[in-house]
């Protein structure tokens, strides 16, 4: 009989075999997920989701009736626009042998949670980079994964682009789920001039994207913008301190927004957020699968179907093409 080259054995366990040594586990990976944190949480009963957007016809100067007026033509109504995305299934797995479960492992009372916990939150932060991304949607088949279409790949309102950026292509031109990946463009510094064209497209539109998700290299360009607020604030004596750090708050000609550091989305690209109008939706939340015993070990496979819905893209904005270094 033979060993699955994949099973965790105490052989490959010698650091964590209990010895004169600290109980608790410390653990320096990143779990920030700023994007998936902020927005909302919903539900799905199919692998292809739709909904509907809608939007105001623009306003004009000359809308002046005269009284009595008998009204013989009528404005044609513009119907509703139906978009729609696809669900995508991440998973993450173990096998652990039964002895490696039964010694006396250091900071750990059983092996096999402990790696599953582990799993739950590695999966939250591949969550993050996937929901966060330019990859359009692919529907998949017996042989093909299905792909969610990311953030990126919504934005088509308010971005501004790098020189040969292309926006992703719906698979009904101006409906549908997003068919074609972004296409990146030349890469430029980002700047304020660049922030405040996003952030104006933005308001123009009707939206409040109030958070600015950024990369460490583009954070701390954002951090030397002129319109970034002073780091203290005066409070009464009443109240009780806010010390900012981490998110930088520019206080603009449309209201703040805040500078988030992101270690997961892409560094080239500022995403403006406005999380009331993006929804992490789930055809199935966290389970674990059971798993069919064939030898002396456990296995554990996590997963979780889900996708990304962004109802009104009109809300959100996008710095794209930026340099990394």
């Amino acid at each position: 009989m033979t060993q699955l080259a994949t099973t965790f054995s105490t052989y490959g366990a010698v650091d964590g075999i209990n010895e004169e040594l600290d109980q608790m586990i410390y653990s320096i990976d990143p779990e920030e997920t700023p994007f998936v944190s902020s927005i909302g949480r919903g539900s799905v009963s199919n692998t292809y989701y739709e909904w509907l957007t809608d939007s105001l016809a623009a306003a004009v100067s000359t809308n002046f009736q005269i009284e009595g007026d008998n009204y013989t033509t009528h404005t044609a109504a513009t119907g509703r626009v139906r978009l729609g995305n696809f669900t995508c299934i991440s998973k993450k797995d173990v096998i652990v042998s039964g002895t490696q479960r039964a010694v006396d492992n250091a900071g750990v009372s059983d092996e096999l949670g402990y790696q599953i916990a582990k799993m739950g939150k590695e999966l939250r932060l591949d969550m993050e980079k996937i929901l966060t991304g330019p990859q359009a949607a692919v529907a998949g088949s017996d042989s093909v994964a299905r792909e969610t279409a990311g953030f990126e790949a919504f934005i088509r309102t308010n971005d501004d682009r790098g020189a040969t950026g292309v926006q992703a292509t719906l698979s009904g031109t101006t409906k549908g789920y997003p068919s074609v990946d972004v296409v990146d463009g030349t890469q430029r510094a980002f700047s304020e001039v660049i922030h405040k064209a996003v952030n104006a497209m933005v308001w123009t539109s009707g939206g409040k994207a109030e958070r600015v998700i950024v990369g460490p290299v583009n954070k701390a360009r954002a951090s030397t913008f002129t319109g970034i607020a002073a780091q203290r604030h005066e409070v009464g004596n009443s109240g009780q301190a806010t010390i900012m750090g981490a998110a930088d708050v520019y206080l603009g000609d449309f209201g703040r927004t805040y500078f988030i550091p992101s270690r997961l989305s892409r560094e080239r690209s500022a995403l403006y957020v406005d999380p009331a109008h993006a929804t992490l939706v789930t055809l199935r939340n966290f389970q674990m699968l059971d798993i069919a015993k064939t030898g002396d070990a456990d296995k554990g496979v996590l997963i979780v179907e889900y996708g990304l819905k962004i109802d009104t893209e009109k809300a959100h904005g996008i710095a794209a093409d930026l340099t990394t270094t």
